[in-house]
């Protein structure tokens, strides 16, 4: 602990960033510290006694800024070893403008991805998804859920709902969802995505391997044949602390600023 303390610490006095509550300058003062690597993923953390020396603040200001970096997901403390560093998550950058599946996604980027399947069947649909797919009376849907990794780290919840008249049987499904619809002319060509931010309730934080109340992406799908016809529809969570979505903008085409839309 001595080491890590006098790596963590430095041989300068002590300033932590002002403005706010004391324990929220502390924590920026401490994520700092991570941020520029004077602790790394998985050592420990000075104790709460050394910090409330060191930085001459109270113990219980010490323990709500180290409570609110394990909610960040920041630490992570294990009972009677103490608090520690979380690992990294490697942050995947997404593009808005292009419709891939999440295998073809990350193989683009030379990661490897598994999945763990949580649910494949046949069941009766919802009045959502009756109503989004375009479904009539006694139609059944194929649902695919999976917990979508790259390596031992959990990204993303993928709940994909498909007609059976486009996925008979969900089962046939083993890696890509997409390259199996396209053996069948059957792989979207566009799609309308919505995307929100809302922290992750206990069961998705259990199965992204985050605290309860962390940051998440809730991101719903509706993918079109290039007939117009709705082919599928997706509902993802994603972990917030590992995605970035980015978008090209651009302001309209000349013919349309000709005219003197914008």
């Amino acid at each position: 602990m001595a080491e890590v303390s006098d790596s963590f610490f430095g041989s300068e006095p002590v300033i932590v960033p002002t403005g706010g509550p004391l324990y929220l300058q502390l924590k920026r003062w401490i994520e700092g510290a991570i941020t520029r690597g004077d602790i790394k993923p998985g050592d420990a953390l000075p104790s709460e006694r050394d910090l409330a020396m060191r930085v001459d603040v109270s113990r219980v200001t010490v323990r709500k800024a180290v409570q609110q970096l394990v909610k960040d997901g920041i630490v992570i403390q294990r009972h009677g070893s103490g608090t520690f560093v979380a690992p990294r998550t490697p942050r995947v950058e997404q593009s808005l403008s292009q419709l891939t599946s999440f295998t073809e996604d990350m193989a683009r980027r030379g990661m490897s991805v598994r999945s763990q399947w949580l649910d494949r069947g046949v069941y009766v649909p919802s009045p959502e998804e009756t109503i989004v797919l375009g479904l009539s009376s006694g139609d059944r849907v194929s649902r695919i859920a999976r917990l979508r990794l790259t390596g031992e780290t959990p990204l993303a919840i993928e709940r994909a709902t498909l007609s059976t008249a486009v996925l008979p049987d969900p089962s046939v499904i083993t890696t890509s969802l997409y390259a199996h619809l396209e053996k069948s002319g059957n792989r979207p060509v566009r799609a309308i995505q919505r995307i929100r931010a809302a922290n992750l309730d206990e069961a998705e934080a259990h199965l992204l391997a985050v605290p309860a109340g962390s940051a998440g992406l809730y991101i719903e799908r509706i993918s079109y044949l290039a007939t117009g016809k709705v082919v599928e529809f997706t509902r993802s969570v994603y972990r917030g602390d590992a995605y970035d979505f980015v978008a090209e903008l651009r302001i309209g085409d000349s013919s349309a600023q000709g005219s003197g839309q914008l």
